[in-house]
Formats: C-alpha cells, sequence, structure tokens
C-alpha cells in the first residue's frame, strides 16, 4: 500500500452519511474529502484521491454518472452506497466502472473492511525481484504486474482494479477454467452466492471490451460453457 496518506473522497447527499463516513475513515488514519452532490464530486476528482465511495442517489448527478465520468480522468477504486440492492442496480454500477458495492444500511466494520481490501488490491505492490519481472503474454496483450500496466498492440489500455485483477489472476493460470465462484472469492475475498454471479459476468464483458478486437468473438478470455472463464495459452516471458 502507499506510504503517504491515503485520501477518500466521500460523496453523499445526507449530511449524517458524510459525518459517520468521515467519522469512520478518519479513525483509521485516512483523509476525507467531501461533496454533497455528483457534480462537485467530478470537481474534486484528481491525482491525489486513492479512493472513492459513491451514493448513487444524488442531486445535480447520479453516482452511475459520477463514476462513468470520473472512470475518464481516474482508476481510483470506486465503492457505491445505495438504498437499492437489486442485481440490476449492481449490473448498472459495475459497468459505470465500479468495483464494489454496499446497501445502506451499512455495517461500519464491514464497510471499513472493503475499504481496505480495495486500497489493498490497488496499491499493494509486490517487491521487485530480477529473477522474476512477473510479466505475462497472450498474443498481442502484455501485462507487466510490476508497474500494474497493460497493453495491446503496444497500446497502454486503462483497467479498473477489479478488472486488472481477473486479468492478472487468469494470466498467471493460462488455460485453467475459473468458475465463477473460483474468480469472485480469489478477487473479493469473500463467500460467494449466486446472486455474485451477474457481477462477475459484467466484470469480464467489461474486460472484454478492452482487451478483445471483437468482444462478442473473443479470442484471449473464454468461456466454458457450464464450467467458467480462462484465457488462451500465455507465455511468461521473464
Amino acid at each position: 500500500m502507499k506510504e503517504n496518506k491515503i485520501n477518500i473522497l466521500v460523496a453523499d447527499d445526507d449530511a449524517d452519511i458524510r459525518e459517520i463516513l468521515e467519522i469512520l475513515l478518519k479513525a483509521e488514519g485516512f483523509d476525507v474529502v467531501m461533496a454533497s452532490d455528483g457534480k462537485r464530486a467530478i470537481e474534486l476528482v484528481d491525482e491525489n484521491i486513492d479512493l472513492i465511495i459513491l451514493d448513487v442517489a444524488m442531486p445535480e448527478k447520479n453516482g452511475f454518472q459520477v463514476c462513468k465520468e470520473i472512470r475518464n480522468v481516474s482508476i481510483a477504486p470506486i465503492l457505491f452506497l445505495t438504498a437499492k440492492g437489486m442485481e440490476s442496480d449492481k449490473a448498472i454500477g459495475f459497468s459505470a466502472g465500479g468495483d464494489d458495492y454496499m446497501v445502506k444500511p451499512f455495517s461500519n466494520a464491514e464497510l471499513i473492511f472493503r475499504v481496505k481490501a480495495l486500497l489493498r488490491r490497488c496499491y499493494h505492490y509486490q517487491p521487485f525481484n530480477k529473477e522474476k519481472k512477473n510479466i505475462y503474454k497472450i498474443d498481442n496483450i502484455i501485462m507487466d504486474d510490476n508497474t500494474k500496466s497493460v497493453t495491446v498492440d503496444n497500446i497502454p489500455i486503462t483497467l479498473t482494479p477489479i478488472e486488472y485483477d481477473i486479468l492478472c489472476l487468469m494470466m498467471q493460470y493460462p488455460n485453467k477454467v475459473f468458475s465463477v465462484q473460483n474468480l469472485y472469492e480469489s478477487i473479493w475475498s469473500q463467500d460467494y452466492s449466486y446472486l455474485d454471479n451477474n457481477t462477475i459476468v459484467v466484470h469480464i464483458s467489461n474486460l472484454r471490451k478492452k482487451i478483445e478486437k471483437d468482444p462478442k468473438n473473443p479470442q484471449h478470455l473464454k468461456s466454458m460453457w457450464g464450467r467458467g472463464y480462462y484465457v488462451g495459452e500465455s507465455n511468461k516471458i521473464f
């Protein structure tokens, strides 16, 4: 994780929720920036923001709209807070570029757990090892796990932390079929339920749009009917 202090942006139109989150996050040593509407949240996002907590139902712009705009300038992990717990709402959130989703009212302890888990995934880098550089290749796709970068046809692409973690896990084990449960429990570090199936489906769909020439006919991130997902043969080049 980053050594300097973590900056978290909280965007929620409920003053009570903002106050609770500020107290919880500051107690954990985080710096907190506040926004009471979607428009202000977008204005506050810059390279210093490390994680964003977004309410879905906000004035000016809702959380899903805000998330889409933020993804144009930042890959900081985004945690949605919402009163809606429908699977369709979760799918919209993940499609917009969100990384995790919590339904109000939420457990204070669980919120902190999820915040820390997102930060670990995004900012915990493996120490450099000259004998093991952790660079993987699938045809025109190259992943450098030291710099957390991915290129397609030598062009850098931007992945959200969750998208990166899914692709990284699968590229380390070429041709291994990962069930939806495997992926969810490996990436989220939580027990899987059938309600989480759509979460993985949406992230896989988003990944294919970024790494495949034809996402509807994927050549690299493939499906095995009834079993799960896998990536085609990759070669560790260092």
